[in-house]
């Protein structure tokens, strides 16, 4: 008897190698993926308006989340998220949430983003850049170089931003 679903996959395999987007994902399993966060349940990708700024490295970006995160901790009440850089350059920002029933929805995640704009704003790194008020979060993650922002309710929901 011939197995007529090898046929399909193969057919399937061929079709997503062709595909280098889809190719690139299957290649490239995210390795904190269940481990800081859960499998992302939606992907997008944003076109930074921004090029990296020189100098941009592994030590800006962290620098970047422990200011970022120590001003978090400066305030009155307990955090309601945590922020981290990984990757072996740091290239990939993480946020998770510290407490259940919050950043579990794509609408909350884009609050927050959109929250994180009005304070990147005023940061000196994007005020050296003349930001045109069209510029946002993910545009000064870019200028810092970091490619991917994933933000997660550290249960079961998770959204990844790539910056390509």
């Amino acid at each position: 008897m011939l197995n007529r679903t090898r046929p399909i996959a193969l057919a399937i395999a061929v079709a997503l190698l062709a595909i280098p987007e889809a190719s690139a994902q299957i290649q490239k399993k995210d390795r904190h993926a269940g481990y800081y966060y859960p499998e992302p349940t939606s992907v997008e990708t944003f076109r930074p308006r921004v090029r990296i700024l020189p100098g941009s490295n592994r030590t800006r970006r962290i620098g970047f989340v422990v200011g970022l995160t120590t001003e978090i901790l400066a305030r009155p009440f307990a955090p309601e998220y945590s922020l981290f850089a990984k990757g072996s350059e740091a290239e990939k920002l993480i946020i998770v949430a510290n407490r259940k029933g919050t950043l579990d929805t794509i609408y909350r995640v884009r609050a927050l983003l959109a929250t994180l704009t009005s304070v990147a704003r005023a940061t000196p790194v994007f005020q050296e850049q003349e930001p045109e008020p069209r510029l946002t979060f993910f545009d000064l993650a870019a200028l810092l170089g970091f490619k991917q922002i994933t933000v997660s309710d550290g249960d079961g929901f998770a959204h990844q931003v790539l910056l390509k």
